[in-house]
């Protein structure tokens, strides 16, 4: 206690000189604590929002989906004994044409067929305001529609035209501002929406048996409602029906999941942000207690013990952290706050961004952990000043003691499992802080080597007529540099954002450049067998027309392998989520590549068979002999898997993970898919005849799908993006500090230089090229940190080749020079402008 009570006395009193030191420990706690404290914000917000109003994202209490079909008299029975309320929809994607006298204009849009229920939960925002009954009920003897802004401007039509969906003419009644369920799941659109009467499809052709739709029955329930004994009584009356089931606890789960992902990366690239500002924490902390020697040697030599110092300046550093903690959490909860309107308007989904404990406390833990962990190394130098530092000059220097290095590795491991449990993501965790240690050593060797090599350089006969050059590396490799601080704190922000760089370049590159030289021009869906025979000759007369290649389709969910759940065996494998494509064929393709097994005889008339993806099935962990249920159209499918084949997904050809027998599958109702490759100059002729000769025939815009994607994508790596900026600044930070830490050594130096003859513009030279120097050592070292790192992700975690993106290689080089420099030469003023006599005068 004695030790304690003259700690406090000493850190109380060392107090008085205010923050004098600090500014950089605080800008960099600050920093790092903000960025995960508001990431941590918006996501809390997102799940509170999904929660809060699933009832309404989901359109009822529960909804259960079935597979292009309806649900038969029995089912509808139980929706109908269950519920108070039953909506029934059918959401599909077609082609919605606008009849012009130069031409009709066609645009895909995402269907969906509601009936006089919908919506049970909200209310429909139309542009003008009309109910939505009202809209649906049309005029002039046609059925209304109601449809996206964007695919109104798109087709150049205003509200009262005439469109056509299919086979059935619709009068345009408004524009869809919003539907309360448009985040409810519905999966990634391809094209805009637009919603009309089921009852008005009745003659479309666009519901069919075997086409591609699904239906959707929201149930609003009792408040009483067990949803969990409800679930399990829908598993024994649906049984064969092949539903898949949400209810208001997860009203968008892919969403969910989604924001989930991308918030929990984001946390580990804040994290990074932190290891960056870590280095600042240390040297700012290195610098403060260097300026002590002479006060803690002072408290030695009257009989102070080594554990009272470093409580003492421990002590103060505590308090310090915990003003950056409260400065970081204000910071990441006023951001948020402040930008709710622009965030709330970017998402598709409702959030709710308050004021939470939970991820301000996660914030401010990341942040104690690290400060701790980058501030004991120097805290704990201490120890080793004695009373002699008072005469010898002593620095804070040598080898902590054992205890305390141990006690960092406790630190590492500590901030590591904790980061690991509250993203989810243990793997991702682990390999990320693997990589920010490995980087972190390189850049400290690379700062020891730079030290060497420009010390090394500086000697050489080529450097000695050049003063200017060979000043500026002898003070790079000269004891007491700021190399090591600036390589290792700017290369860890730009590591970042190289790693970044290279990823954001490869997919877009493999979306953009490589796809289409091989993708087919049109995906087309939902051709009946008897119109594909006038499709294949409508085409054949197209001189610009490559080739065209269909497959018989159908959709299933697999239910049970090997006669228990999929999901027991399988795990959340993407396969089962959802429903699957199927086709059948009685001989392969001569595309197709068996790799294990045998195709069945092509008059084969035996139990089911099927050829699955070899890749796919290793996932799995099933193979030959393994039997699979599949429920098609309500209908349970067990088959054995006789063959293994690769299924290619990249030419965004024709790939089915499952392919049947043709006696399994082929008596079931089911229509034909088809891809077109064809001369671009062509596509418009090509959908045009298509879709005037055969009108429920939808068409899918290749080129369009893949900027659909590349939008998305651009969406992540701007999020991404943001958060490398954000350890970049903090890396800013902390070069400015460093520079702002050797200004009164720069001084001296500048004067010595000014006294032996040395211009103002040499001496500025003399600066800028040690920035050059350190700016673009750190900047080649982040770039092979990222290009590894973006390698890594490129083909172990996307599964895509890698190509070093140049480009942004060297804009990153350029970035660092310039950054170095520019910090560099903001402190490099007063050395220049500062007589050398009142610099000389006062040094002894």
């Amino acid at each position: 206690m004695n030790a304690l009570r003259m700690a406090l006395m000493i850190a109380r009193r060392e107090m008085r000189g205010g923050l004098r030191g600090f500014r950089v420990f605080l800008a960099c706690l600050t920093l790092g604590v903000g960025a995960i404290a508001a990431i941590g914000v918006v996501r809390s917000g997102i799940e509170t929002g999904l929660q809060r109003e699933g009832a309404v994202i989901l359109g009822g209490d529960v909804a259960v989906q079935l597979t292009y079909r309806f649900a038969s008299t029995d089912e509808r029975a139980w929706f109908d004994h269950v519920a108070t309320d039953v909506s029934e929809i059918a959401d599909f994607r077609s082609m919605l044409v606008a009849p012009k006298p130069d031409g009709a204009e066609r645009g895909l849009t995402q269907v969906k067929a509601v009936d006089d229920m919908y919506p049970l939960i909200g209310q429909v925002r139309l542009e003008p305001d009309i109910p939505l009954s009202t809209a649906l009920t049309g005029q002039n003897d046609l059925p209304g529609l109601v449809a996206d802004p964007v695919l109104v401007d798109r087709l150049g039509v205003q509200v009262g035209d005439t469109v056509q969906l299919g086979t059935q003419s619709f009068i345009l009644m408004a524009r869809l501002i919003r539907a309360p369920d448009d985040a409810g799941g519905g999966g990634f659109g391809l094209g805009p929406r637009a919603i009309v009467a089921r009852t008005a499809l009745a003659d479309s052709g666009l519901l069919n048996p075997g086409t591609l739709f699904e239906t959707e029955y929201r149930l609003l329930l009792s408040d009483d409602t067990d949803l969990d004994a409800l679930r399990q009584q829908a598993d024994t009356a649906l049984e064969s029906a092949g539903f898949r089931w949400r209810d208001r606890r997860n009203g968008a789960p892919g969403i969910a999941e989604f924001v989930d992902r991308l918030s929990a990366f984001l946390v580990l690239v804040g994290l990074t942000g932190l290891a960056v500002g870590g280095v600042g924490v240390a040297s700012a902390v290195r610098a403060y207690l260097s300026r002590k020697v002479e006060v803690i040697a002072t408290l030695r030599s009257l009989g102070a013990q080594g554990r009272v110092i470093f409580l003492a300046y421990g002590l103060q550093i505590c308090a310090l952290t915990g003003l950056g903690i409260v400065l970081g959490l204000t910071l990441g909860t006023a951001i948020p706050l402040a930008l709710a309107p622009v965030i709330e308007a970017r998402l598709p989904v409702p959030v709710a961004l308050e004021v939470r404990l939970r991820p301000l406390a996660e914030a401010a833990l990341y942040g104690g952990l690290s400060a701790a962990l980058f501030t004991l190394w120097p805290l704990a130098r201490t120890e080793n000043i004695r009373a002699a530092a008072l005469f010898r000059g002593l620095d804070l220097r040598g080898r902590p003691r054992i205890v305390w290095i141990l006690t960092s590795v406790i630190l590492v491991a500590l901030l590591v499992g904790i980061a690991a449990y509250l993203s989810g993501l243990v793997r991702l965790t682990l390999w990320s802080a693997s990589g920010i240690l490995g980087a972190f050593c390189i850049l400290v060797g690379a700062a020891h080597g730079t030290r060497w090599f420009a010390k090394m350089l500086a000697k050489t006969r080529s450097i000695r007529g050049r003063p200017i050059l060979r000043g500026a590396l002898s003070a790079v490799g000269g004891p007491g540099g700021d190399a090591t601080s600036v390589i290792v704190s700017l290369g860890l922000g730009l590591s970042v954002l190289a790693a970044v760089g290279q990823i954001d370049w490869n997919l877009r590159n493999a979306i953009a450049s490589d796809l289409p030289d091989v993708a087919p021009a049109y995906f087309v869906v939902d051709i009946q067998t008897d119109q594909l025979g006038g499709v294949q000759g409508l085409l054949a007369a197209k001189p610009g027309v490559e080739k065209m290649e269909s497959a018989p389709m159908l959709r299933g969910i697999i239910t049970q392998i090997n006669g228990k759940p999929a999901a027991e065996v399988a795990g959340d494998h993407w396969v089962l989520q959802g429903d699957r494509g199927i086709t059948y064929s009685a001989q392969p393709t001569p595309q197709t590549k068996i790799t294990q097994g045998q195709w069945w005889a092509a008059d084969y008339a035996g139990p089911p068979q099927i050829s699955f993806a070899a890749e796919e099935a290793a996932e799995m962990g099933i193979g030959l002999g393994d039997t699979i249920t599949i429920n098609v159209l309500g209908r349970d499918i067990t088959a054995k898997i006789t063959s293994l084949r690769e299924v290619d997904f990249s030419t965004a050809g024709i790939g089915f993970i499952l392919s049947m027998n043709p006696s399994a599958l082929q008596a079931a109702p089911h229509t034909h898919i088809a891809t077109i490759y064809a001369d671009p100059a062509i596509e418009a002729e090509i959908l045009r005849d298509i879709a005037t000769a055969y009108p429920n025939i939808t068409a899918i815009r290749v080129r369009d799908a893949i900027a659909r994607v590349s939008e998305v994508l651009a969406g992540i790596a701007a999020a991404i993006t943001y958060g490398a900026l954000a350890t970049l600044i903090t890396g800013a930070v902390v070069l400015i500090g460093t520079a702002a830490a050797s200004e009164q050594a720069r001084v001296y130096e500048g004067a010595i230089l000014k006294t032996l003859g040395a211009s103002r513009g040499a001496i500025l030279a003399n600066f800028a090229l040690r920035s050059v120097f350190l700016g673009a050592t750190a900047g080649l070292v982040a770039i092979a940190a990222g290009a590894l790192a973006g390698w890594a992700v490129c083909v172990f975690v996307m599964e895509t080749d890698f190509i070093f993106a140049w480009g942004s290689a060297l804009m990153i080089i350029l970035g660092g020079i310039v950054v170095t420099v520019l910090t560099g030469l903001a402190f490099a003023w007063r050395p220049l402008s500062i007589r050398p006599a009142r610099i000389l005068r006062g040094q002894e």
